[in-house]
């Protein structure tokens, strides 16, 4: 789908996870005239940040809830963005219609994270509302292609950038996760559960252990999207503390595919980036 060329109607509906992204898309989002009203997740969204706004608290079982506000909004676009902790299907509370499609429901928790999002999309697609994806409403935060540091990375980053472009393609249709560590052409890491962060993390530990005893300042993340993944949902993310996490597992630098990478405080992380001696890169999709 070719999601450049969408007419995007106002207000957008903001439906608002966890993390800094959905104030950042929202700000976008009025410098160009779309002025977005947020449906602030319950035990997710900031409850302080989001009073910037205007908005709703809804749980994510409270799809009739949700429907309702969003027809008396006028909101037929809807976003996704920001974090969400998967909840157990036993501890959301179900309004009525969420009991009715209960099966839908169901059927959307059994998959991975892009298949629970790409799910309810589709369920609110059928009552009659349209997801849209970053690109259409704020693409000014989206990784632009090309090196953005000082550093680059040299031939032996290439090669392991590779390597890492390669192996997420391979577990694509496992929907593992969306990031790799590759240090001299092994794959040391693959993200989980934990996050980027966490993989980051885990790779520090590692190196700290001396159980990888590669030298500091080799290594890349790389980060992209699933194969054939709905780029409107769970698109990867970069930010300072990316940054910060490659400098301490002692990595050359990150690489992520453009224009399909969401990017949070881009000043801030070129800075971090800079200080560190880390590249950060856009790679072509």
């Amino acid at each position: 789908m070719t999601t450049a060329a969408l007419e995007i109607s106002s207000p957008v509906g903001l439906i608002a996870g966890g993390g800094v992204m959905p104030f950042a898309v929202a700000d976008s989002m009025v410098a160009r005239g779309l002025p977005p009203v947020l449906f602030a997740l319950k035990g997710a969204c900031d409850p302080v940040a989001v009073e910037r706004y205007r908005h709703y608290w809804i749980s994510v079982g409270q799809v009739g809830r949700a429907v309702k506000l969003f027809r008396a909004e006028n909101c037929r676009d809807l976003v996704f963005i920001g974090t969400l902790v998967r909840p157990a299907l036993s501890e959301i509370p179900l309004d009525w219609t969420t009991l009715r499609i209960l099966g839908r429901v169901w059927a959307a928790f059994r998959g991975g994270d892009d298949h629970l999002l790409s799910s309810i999309g589709r369920i609110l697609e059928q009552d009659g509302f349209r997801m849209v994806g970053i690109r259409d409403v704020a693409p000014d935060l989206l990784m632009p292609q090309g090196c953005l540091t000082r550093s680059a990375p040299d031939a032996n980053a290439q090669a392991d950038i590779a390597r890492g472009r390669e192996v997420l393609a391979a577990l694509s249709p496992f929907d593992i996760g969306q990031a790799a560590v590759v240090i001299d052409g092994h794959v040391v890491a693959v993200e989980d559960i934990e996050g980027t962060d966490g993989l980051l993390a885990r790779v520090a530990r590692l190196r700290g252990e001396r159980r990888i005893r590669a030298e500091a300042g080799h290594g890349v993340l790389v980060k992209a999207p699933k194969s054939g993944q709905d780029l409107r949902f769970d698109l990867p993310t970069i930010g300072p503390q990316t940054v910060e996490g490659a400098a301490a597992a002692k990595l050359a630098g990150v690489a992520i595919v453009a224009g399909n990478t969401l990017v949070v405080e881009p000043q801030a992380m070129i800075e971090k980036a800079d200080a560190a001696a880390l590249f950060v890169t856009g790679l072509a999709a």
